[in-house]
């Protein structure tokens, strides 16, 4: 498999706005073909089986969703100027003057956010909604709607690189860290002999209803899950005490619908291994695809394990690839261990 590092910016360079994943699916499809059986499902996640389950085997489902946040057209105004409509939550004040890429059947178009200047200016709203603003592409209506059409999806223009300190900054961070995250543990347990199933799923639409984990957990239907996501790493400008730490590695979630079961022995298994580990604490709902796979059949049990990471949601998010390598490691021991308990 490819080393962490050049995957994870590989994977977050590709386009894959929700509803929209194919590009970072086709290169994951690439590196898990090696470990085992790859299939895309009618939803676009890729499920792949890394160790056939048998009856009365533990199953362990490693989870991660795919997609990442952009826009969509929905309408071409008789200037060529775009109108878009979210996927995703963003902050609104990256809006104006940004750099955008439209994709579409063609290829891509450069375009940017419209900002009226500062000496225009009288009163208006610094935040825009997202319906408010519009997109120049440089051509009038006629050109417009010959290159580009309502439904293509948009991205921030962004540049993945490696910063001093080895930290890598960049787009769609959120959530390919998560998937490079299980990918990685699933290299490391391809090679093991443990009487279980063991199955990687990179879910679709997660920063729309999270609908490709419920649907991928009803059809690999594991006795555990664990979905690794991104979440808030501690900037200056920030709440400490809501925040983990880049390089202090990864977040163990302990929430009310999680398995505590699950946590508790996550948490102990870090310790024991010398795995850098913090924890995270939610009051109810995680907000990530752990929320849809919990109630799925007659129940999963299932943990969180996230990713540091500054500046979400935004086209300079910020990780540690460190905790990538480590929170791969905790999910291969936590597996090879609960694997063989009760054998």
């Amino acid at each position: 498999m490819t080393n962490v590092k050049e995957l994870l910016l590989g994977m977050s360079s590709a386009v894959g706005v929700s509803g929209r994943e194919e590009g970072p699916v086709s290169l994951a499809e690439k590196e898990l073909s090696a470990l085992g059986q790859v299939r895309i499902d009618a939803l676009g996640n890729l499920i792949c089986t890394v160790k056939e389950p048998r009856a009365g085997q533990k199953h362990f489902m490693l989870d991660a969703h795919v997609d990442e946040i952009g826009m969509i057209v929905t309408y071409i105004e008789e200037n060529g100027f775009l109108k878009v409509a979210a996927c995703g939550g963003f902050d609104r004040k990256l809006l104006l003057a940004s750099q955008v890429e439209v994709h579409t059947d063609q290829g891509v178009l450069p375009g940017v956010i419209c900002s009226i200047p500062p000496h225009l200016q009288s009163g208006e709203k610094p935040n825009p909604k997202i319906d408010e603003i519009y997109i120049d592409i440089g051509c009038g209506r006629e050109e417009a709607a010959r290159r580009t059409a309502p439904g293509d999806i948009v991205t921030f223009h962004a540049r993945n690189r490696e910063m001093l300190g080895g930290y890598l900054t960049g787009k769609a961070l959120d959530n390919r860290a998560g998937c490079v995250t299980v990918m990685r543990a699933a290299q490391l347990l391809s090679k093991e002999e443990l009487d279980c199933g063991i199955s990687v799923t990179l879910t679709s639409r997660e920063e729309i209803n999270a609908a490709g984990a419920a649907a991928a957990s009803f059809a690999v239907n594991p006795t555990h899950a664990i979905t690794v996501d991104v979440s808030f790493a501690y900037t200056p400008d920030a709440k400490k005490d809501q925040c983990g730490e880049l390089g202090k590695g990864p977040m163990i979630g302990i929430s009310p619908i999680l398995s505590r079961e699950m946590s508790d022995q996550l948490i102990r298994i870090a310790k024991e291994k010398e795995i850098p580990w913090q924890v995270e604490i939610m009051g109810g709902e995680t907000g990530t695809n752990a929320d849809a796979i919990v109630p799925v059949r007659g129940g999963i049990r299932t943990a969180v394990v996230s990713i540091p990471q500054a500046y979400m949601h935004t086209p300079v998010e910020k990780i540690d690839p460190r905790d990538v390598e480590n929170a791969a490691r905790l999910l291969a021991e936590y597996v090879k261990e609960e694997a063989a308990r009760h054998a």
